[in-house]
């Protein structure tokens, strides 16, 4: 495709109501040279520009019930595959994923589609990315969205002391992941057990000592962290989304995205300039009550204390139920949420609720 080619710029209103949100190939799909890079993106809806990020191990097609209701709703919903992931470029440096070139991607993104305003959501990683955007350009990212990862404020030491620390001589999974080739190799393995593994343990659904370990011990694979479950997955990932999911990572392997936690010491090392910054923009935070990865008490400590570096936060909301995925998990109670969120945006309403999880 050219630089930026479609079919359409997205669906009239009532056709994305019929869409089969299952089905990949019902969406609008688009590419841009942005950044030094070719990125794959969906573009449906016409109205007020709503970018959606997803996280780890993800794609653009995590938000796939989102696209549906925010379009239907009157917004154009933008959602691209991030760089290293599905179809968007994989560049081979490390360093090209920092978070420089994240958010540079986004702005180059804003860009290509002609756009100067919008709300940036992020799931996991992807809310890493979003609050970065929003930190560094509110002059185009008016609101800001985060879901299931408390992204915290640089601190005062590298990330990995930070995470040894917590680690207290086990390894936590972002330390793992920065190994060079190891995790590659192991994730790439068997991709369909990888993924049913980690999509399941990571969710509500697993209970017990099915549930994601975020710590594993000194030479353990990282694969022991997570359990398949017994018989069919739960119903809110199919086996036709499921398949998707394992054809693009048979496909990319796991090099792309891991490289963002391998740039975790870097981000830190470049951002000096944001000690003590705030996101001013109006924010919201979706999470899951029982998402395995908050759990530790210093991560817990993020999430009740994000009000200090999100002065704007208008609610944050842990949903009963659910695990580390709460926009595939519970899709309806996310979408009321964003609806509702995008909706005071939208009105100019100033007010607040009390951010209470």
């Amino acid at each position: 495709m050219d630089t930026r080619t479609s079919m359409r710029i997205g669906q009239p209103l009532a056709a994305m109501a019929q869409v089969d949100a299952d089905d990949p190939d019902a969406f609008n799909h688009c590419f841009a040279d942005v950044n030094g890079i070719r990125m794959h993106y969906i573009d449906e809806g016409q109205g007020p520009l709503v970018i959606l990020l997803h996280g780890f191990p993800y794609l653009w097609y995590m938000w796939r019930r989102q696209i549906v209701a925010l379009a239907e709703a009157g917004y154009r919903v933008v959602v691209p595959d991030q760089r290293g992931f599905g179809q968007s470029d994989h560049p081979d440096a490390i360093e090209a994923y920092d978070m420089s070139q994240s958010v540079g991607d986004m702005v180059g993104l804003m860009a290509a589609l002609g756009e100067t305003s919008a709300v940036i959501i992020g799931h996991d990683l992807g809310a890493w990315v979003a609050q970065a955007a929003a930190m560094l350009r509110p002059d185009l990212f008016s609101g800001l969205v985060m879901l299931n990862t408390p992204v915290p404020p640089r601190g005062k030491v590298k990330p990995t002391v930070g995470l040894q620390a917590m680690a207290k001589g086990r390894v936590y999974h972002h330390l793992y992941f920065q190994q060079l080739t190891k995790p590659d190799r192991e994730l790439a393995a068997d991709p369909r057990r990888t993924l049913s593994s980690v999509f399941y343990s990571i969710s509500g659904s697993a209970v017990g000592a099915e549930r994601w370990r975020l710590f594993v011990e000194a030479g353990e694979p990282i694969l022991n962290a997570f359990t398949e479950p017994k018989g069919a997955f739960p119903s809110w990932l199919s086996p036709r989304s499921l398949d998707y999911y394992v054809a693009e990572y048979t496909r990319t392997g796991f090099t792309g995205a891991l490289n963002y936690y391998r740039c975790r010491d870097r981000n830190w090392e470049i951002t000096a300039f944001l000690d003590g910054a705030k996101v001013s923009q109006p924010s919201l935070f979706i999470g899951g009550a029982a998402d395995p990865s908050l759990e530790p008490v210093e991560i817990r400590s993020l999430y009740d204390q994000m009000d200090a570096y999100l002065p704007a936060l208008r609610k944050k909301v842990l949903l009963p139920g659910v695990g580390h995925s709460a926009a595939e998990e519970s899709p309806a109670q996310v979408n009321e949420l964003l609806l509702e969120f995008l909706e005071q945006l939208m009105s100019g309403d100033p007010t607040s609720e009390p951010a209470a999880g």
